[in-house]
């Protein structure tokens, strides 16, 4: 297919800034159209996440792109959880037992501005803001949008549209409405929603707990987490249910009832946050929600990517690192060099579907493991259990959060396929006490222990392979 063709973006977050860098660094013809503001000159992060989790799915992208030692400068490396209980214990729980695996904070402001400086060094890269689309006339590929500034409306028209502007996708909802093909989507929201909060550094500077960790008070049907800021303060979300439970969104009303939950739930966060009110009453409440939605494309005309095609809640930390994926996915459909973008559109859709319902799942997964599970014995040990594994073989077993998290040559699908047998395997032994305990496990007990995990993982693939067969 020709470079020169035009590709019009709907959306300039950091899938889009991404995907821009990318068409433009391989010749194509890119113009960008933003809703907000330029977010290197206004701030416009209101009570969204200003930090995100960055990892290997992600640096990959980076790699693709040539940034990675740029972004780098922008971490702050996470080398585990560190769990805080009510009495205000803690206890560090690494997320791999190999020393070169952790997550990272970073920057959402700053990583976008850095994309799209660098997506603006080429000549045939265009980014314009504060235009909202509108809708799609897909069967056309023309955009309608509305210019913020001038108040007037136009239309954009493009050899190819590609959609990375979310959850609330403009792309999306045009499919949906326009019943011109039989397109599916599901929207589906947790009881729980989100609020952004803050732990501010010291007078000097510092950093008031502990840096390279993502801090998290599990408590069973809710819960507290940070994640650092270069800055030297953290960024805290309290997950909690709208309706249910004791203290809930709906009847937090007063800054004494907040201060009160706080201090019966999280009294050693409470202690780091004299902010707590201000920030509680003046950032919003958000839905956390899942969006599953197929076809992504339209022809050869339009795709989605990114959230608007599949939007998932931030428990596994993969949401941006799932869409900087998807930009790596799509550049290598682009090397196939196929014969037109119908034929890549499919060929990228029916390679990375399966993957991004996967994460999806996993993520909702992973909310009940962080609010609750990480404070289980039985959970404990089986951690304990798989540190000892990848710390003395690592090259023989990886666990599910190191599958997903920092296998970025194994999809998403496969991980959590693999995962869960393992997981299954593990805690049924653990539960049957066909094993002892970490501690008392010499090193040959313990290589005699991951054979049988191993073998343990295989059957039940095996006997789950039959019984979809089955079916």
């Amino acid at each position: 297919m020709k470079t020169k063709q035009n590709i019009l973006i709907i959306g300039a977050g950091l899938c889009g800034s991404l995907l821009a860098l990318r068409l433009g660094q391989r010749g194509y013809n890119v113009s960008v159209y933003e809703m907000r503001p330029d977010l290197r000159k206004v701030d416009i992060s209101a009570g969204r996440s200003i930090n995100l989790a960055f990892s290997d799915r992600g640096n990959k992208a980076m790699e693709l792109v040539g940034i990675e030692e740029k972004v780098k400068a922008l971490c702050i490396p996470m080398n585990g959880r560190m769990i805080h209980n009510k009495a205000g214990d803690t206890f560090l729980s690494n997320y791999s037992g190999r020393s070169h695996e952790y997550i990272n904070s970073v920057s959402r402001g700053g990583l976008n501005a850095l994309l799209l400086d660098e997506a603006e060094k080429h000549e045939n890269v265009s980014i314009y803001f504060n235009k909202k689309c509108k809708s799609v006339d897909f069967t056309k590929t023309t955009a309608l949008f509305k210019d913020y500034e001038t108040k007037s409306e136009f239309i954009e028209d493009a050899d190819v549209i590609i959609a990375t502007d979310g959850a609330g996708s403009a792309l999306r909802k045009s499919y949906y409405l326009s019943k011109k093909f039989l397109f599916s989507f599901s929207q589906d929201y947790l009881t729980h929603g989100y609020k952004e909060l803050s732990i501010l550094p010291t007078k000097t500077g510092d950093y008031k707990t502990y840096k390279n960790a993502l801090h998290i008070w599990p408590r069973g049907s809710f819960m507290l987490i940070a994640l650092p800021n270069l800055d030297g303060s953290f960024t805290v979300t309290l997950f909690l249910g709208y309706d249910e439970g004791t203290y809930n969104f709906n009847n937090l009303t007063t800054p004494e009832m907040v201060s009160e939950f706080f201090q019966k739930e999280f009294p050693d966060a409470l202690e780091l946050m004299p902010n707590l009110t201000e920030d509680f009453f003046n950032n919003p409440t958000a839905p956390l929600g899942t969006v599953k939605c197929s076809p992504w494309h339209y022809k050869g005309n339009t795709l989605l990517m990114g959230d608007s095609a599949h939007a998932i809640v931030p428990f596994y930390g993969q949401g941006m690192n799932a869409s900087f994926e998807d930009v790596v996915e799509f550049d290598a459909v682009l090397d196939q060099n196929l014969e037109n973008w119908e034929t890549v559109f499919k060929s990228y859709e029916a390679t990375r579907k399966k993957d991004t319902d996967a994460i999806a799942d996993l993520a909702i997964d992973n909310f009940h493991e962080m609010k609750d599970h990480v404070a289980n014995p039985i959970f404990q040990e089986k951690r304990k259990l798989e540190m000892a594994l990848e710390q003395h073989f690592p090259d023989a077993y990886s666990s599910k959060y190191s599958l997903v998290t920092f296998n970025e040559n194994m999809g998403y699908h496969g991980a959590m396929t693999r995962g869960r047998a393992q997981d299954k395997a593990i805690l049924n032994m653990i539960a049957n006490k066909d094993i002892p305990t970490v501690l008392d496990m010499t090193k040959d007990e313990l290589k005699q222990t991951l054979k049988r995990i191993q073998q343990e993982t295989n059957d039940i693939l095996e006997d789950d392979k039959i019984a979809a067969l089955k079916k």
